[in-house]
């Protein structure tokens, strides 16, 4: 049963976070909407996809040490209420950012469950020796 918990937890914040960062970079296809040319377009694609490039770079050092993932899944969630709070007032501002910052802080919950679980897992078997 624990190996299966363990397995649950290894894999679903890794799948889970590719589709977010994947439904993420979804927004930048806006930029095709505009008469930028291929240059301009290719700096728009660039910078509309900087949040998730960061996120692809955290899932890859998060891969091993799932603590990090936790961590900046955490802070980018909570960074983007602020500045949603920042652009909008009041309730709908916490209503709108929770759809983009609730998946963020689900995915960093499983990454520390699962850093957690490889702690104690670790430590058991540190004791049995």
């Amino acid at each position: 049963m624990v190996k299966k918990v363990g397995k649950f937890l290894y894999w679903t914040p890794r799948i889970v976070s590719i589709m977010f960062i994947l439904f993420l970079m979804l927004f930048s296809l806006d930029v095709f909407e505009g008469n930028y040319g291929f240059w301009g377009t290719i700096l728009g694609l660039f910078m509309h996809n900087i949040p998730a490039l960061c996120l692809f770079i955290t899932l890859l050092i998060a891969w091993k040490h799932e603590w990090v993932g936790g961590f900046v899944f955490t802070l980018g969630g909570v960074l983007y209420i602020i500045l949603s709070i920042n652009r909008v007032q009041g309730y709908l501002a916490l209503a709108w950012s929770l759809q983009i910052a609730g998946p963020a802080f689900i995915i960093a919950g499983l990454f520390f469950a699962n850093w957690l679980l490889k702690k104690k897992t670790n430590s058991i078997k540190q004791s049995k020796s």
